[in-house]
């Protein structure tokens, strides 16, 4: 009875130890994406030499948290003809797969939820899973607009996921580990020059590109083209259903932004050898990227849509492919050193 007590014990400690963890990643980076969402708005507004939200609270500070309390107090609207039970669960399978996909990213050497040998394959699973809210959302939905633009999405989704996933095979090549860890350990050695953005500098771009049509973000938000489908496959939610597809976005957008800082740009470590270490330094990269996430949506006009698929499958993918094909090669007959394979993890 007593070996019961104290098996019990250890692992009721370890679950409350795990979800304190998660609850704390979950609340801190929600807290984060109202402030992003602020700074996306502020920078779309001067660039376009507008002054953006400024009412609520200080500077505007308060604008998100304003719109947040909006969506939960705004009547739940459902349409006749919609399916009800699919039609509140996409929403929400579209939330849960964004959190829990930050399940595996370090923020800094030991600070992540589950440090998984196979977290690379852990965010490709849940990236996939990920399309399945925007079909329920089209379907459920009963209309033929949300269905055109749930159709879209995952078509582009899916196009997109294949030219992610064949340039951060590139990057395991020359890491030798699907451990998100072990790829920023890989980084270090002479500060920025050591990390992957260097012997990767084109995938980088190509990245950067895809993560943008992967998200559907600006200028790749064909889902939700105001002109054609009046605004996609989320057209007939509204109130705390469509405010979850928007963190979901907001959420995906910012989850690629960690892992360019993770594959490309040595996550937590220092640009310099003098300077130490730390989640500071993971968290400015990642501010960084998404101020070019925001200034792509205010700069750059939205493709069309065969335009977009074209990018997808005739550039980025043969573009991908062959860059594997290039890394492997490399790694096999250690071509330039140590510049492109560094299986022994540290540089």
């Amino acid at each position: 009875m007593e070996f019961m007590t104290d098996v019990f014990g250890f692992y009721f400690g370890t679950f409350l130890v795990i979800l304190g963890q998660s609850l704390l990643v979950v609340v801190l980076i929600l807290v984060a994406l109202a402030f992003l969402m602020y700074a996306d708005r502020k920078i779309w507004a001067a660039v376009q030499m507008r002054k953006g939200p400024n009412m609520v609270g200080i500077f505007g500070l308060l604008q998100s948290f304003a719109d947040f309390i909006k969506y939960i107090v705004k009547e739940v609207v459902v349409p006749a003809g919609a399916d009800k039970g699919v039609f509140f669960l996409a929403p929400m399978i579209t939330f849960i797969f964004a959190v829990v996909a930050w399940v595996v990213i370090p923020f800094d050497d030991g600070w992540v939820v589950s440090n998984l040998n196979v977290g690379v394959l852990y965010i490709f699973a849940i990236g996939s899973l990920e399309v399945y809210g925007v079909i329920m959302a089209g379907w459920a939905s009963n209309s033929k607009y949300p269905f055109l633009g749930a159709l879209r999405s995952t078509a582009q989704m899916i196009s997109y996921e294949v030219s992610i996933g064949f340039i951060i095979v590139g990057v395991l090549l020359s890491t030798g580990s699907l451990n998100f860890t072990d790829i920023v350990n890989a980084q270090a050695g002479y500060g920025a020059l050591s990390w992957y953005w260097l012997p990767h500098l084109p995938m980088v771009a190509l990245f950067f590109i895809s993560a943008l049509a992967e998200t559907n973000r600006p200028p790749f938000d064909l889902p939700e083209a105001e002109a054609e489908l009046v605004a996609g496959y989320q057209v007939e939610y509204s109130a705390t259903p469509f405010l979850l597809f928007m963190i979901g976005e907001l959420m995906s957008v910012v989850l690629m932004t960690a892992l360019l800082t993770i594959l490309f740009f040595g996550g937590w470590l220092s640009p310099v050898s003098w300077l130490p270490d730390g989640i500071w330094w993971f968290a400015l990269k990642m501010l960084f990227w998404f101020f070019m996430f925001a200034m792509a949506k205010a700069l750059v006009p939205r493709y069309r849509y065969d335009q977009l698929m074209r990018l997808g499958w005739k550039v980025f993918l043969p573009l991908s492919l062959g860059w594997v094909v290039f890394v492997a090669a490399a790694a096999q007959f250690e071509w330039f050193g140590g510049f492109y394979v560094r299986w022994a993890v540290g540089g």
